[in-house]
């Protein structure tokens, strides 16, 4: 067997719900990355999915785009029968699309290399999820989109380039503003090969960073089935991306912010004993990916994504963890946007706090010329100067309404 080759960008999906996010992953990748009850059920994505697929070169295929993925091949060939000549791996990352879930697409979020943006042909844009996804993603600074015009499929050609001029109408004057827009039905797997190429072309690898070892949990699991016996159960499952250095089978690790003792907290320190990319077992976690690491940990501990927004590092390396922050805070202006223009913050107002992967409801102690101060319902690991997401509802949507600036807070472990 050859050297493993370990995927090296990570791309997220974004748009509206119902747009058809989860149907394009499925037409790069060949795999439903909704696995859940509820999401089978609701025929919407509810947690954050995952994947990792191939790029193939198909040397003799005509036309510009040449590139394809794993959900593109017919017997392990390319469409044309060339044998497929894999260039590298990247690893998609699937958000939910409807606004109750806007913190779940956030955390996820916080470490991608590209976007895609995907929208529907056959209705008006922007449609909210739409303007709020596009938010996110220029708060967080990402410099790479390709927009996916999804469902050509039923619409007529002129309402598909009156949607198009639509689309380049909501991009015009932003950072996003020449970024490709792909038509594709996804469903049928109609010009699937242009967004593979263009990921390929645009998405440049992410390079294996010095410096300590650092990973945001973006999913946590206990992978034991009910009434396996002790001598079979195995530890906790930790899912995330790596946002520098490397780890190793065997290191030591610690995770914060840890366990809550009263008012203090204490950081959760294993092993590991495992690193997963998809079902291949690999020798290193590394940035580029999305990876699952084996731990010594209590199931307990990670069961039902527990540890969500923890941060993984070497001990003594990780940053501190507070219960409060005081954030110097910039608001978003939208043209026409009123709600948000006489937006303020009154004491004990609730807001939701994402930080890194993080994801925490927290409560609004004073507002005073640019100075945010909010008391944490659960302790958040970062970095002072970190950026920090604030939603908040507003005329009863929940509505991305700034950032912030992390200066100063009460720290709980140091």
């Amino acid at each position: 067997m050859g050297k493993y080759i370990y995927p090296d960008a990570i791309i997220t999906t974004a748009g509206h719900v119902d747009h058809g996010k989860t149907t394009l992953v499925h037409a790069l990748s060949g795999v439903w990355v909704a696995r859940y009850s509820e999401e089978i059920k609701r025929a919407m994505t509810v947690k954050l999915g995952y994947i990792t697929i191939g790029l193939y070169e198909c040397p003799s295929m005509e036309g510009e785009f040449r590139v394809i993925s794993d959900g593109l091949l017919k017997d392990g060939k390319c469409p044309n029968g060339d044998e497929p000549i894999l260039r590298r791996k990247v690893s998609i990352l699937d958000v939910p699309g409807h606004e109750v879930l806007i913190s779940t697409m956030i955390s996820g979020i916080s470490y991608v290399d590209a976007a895609l943006l995907v929208i529907d042909a056959s209705m008006p844009v922007p449609q909210p999820q739409t303007e709020e996804h596009f938010t996110a993603l220029s708060i967080m600074g990402l410099d790479k989109l390709i927009v996916v015009q999804n469902k050509l499929d039923l619409v007529a050609k002129e309402q598909a380039l009156e949607n198009y001029k639509q689309i380049r109408r909501f991009l015009s004057g932003t950072w996003a503003e020449g970024s490709p827009v792909i038509p594709v039905s996804s469903l049928h797997k109609v010009n699937i090969e242009a967004v593979s190429t263009l990921v390929d072309r645009l998405v440049k690898p992410r390079e294996v960073s010095d410096g300590d070892f650092r990973m945001l949990v973006l999913r946590s699991f206990n992978v034991n089935k009910p009434g396996t016996t002790p001598d079979k159960l195995v530890g906790g499952v930790l899912g995330g991306t790596v946002i520098r250095g490397m780890a190793k089978v065997g290191d030591e690790i610690e995770i914060r912010p840890g366990l809550r003792l009263g008012n203090k907290y204490v950081p959760i320190t294993t092993k590991i004993v495992s690193i997963a990319i998809g079902n291949e077992r690999v020798d290193e976690a590394r940035p580029g990916g999305l990876v699952g690491i084996g731990t010594e940990l209590d199931p307990a501990l990670t069961k039902a994504d527990s540890l969500v927004g923890s941060v993984i590092g070497k001990p003594g390396t990780l940053p501190p963890v507070w219960s409060d922050l005081s954030l110097e805070f910039h608001r978003i202006e939208k043209p026409g946007d009123e709600a948000l223009k006489e937006l303020s913050f009154k004491p004990k107002d609730v807001v939701m706090v994402h930080v890194g992967s993080a994801a925490v409801m927290g409560i609004v102690k004073g507002f005073h010329g640019d100075r945010l101060d909010i008391m944490l319902r659960k302790a958040v690991s970062a970095e002072e100067d970190s950026k920090v997401v604030i939603t908040k509802q507003v005329n009863n949507r929940w509505r991305i309404v700034g950032y912030g600036i992390l200066k100063d807070g009460n720290v709980v472990l140091d």
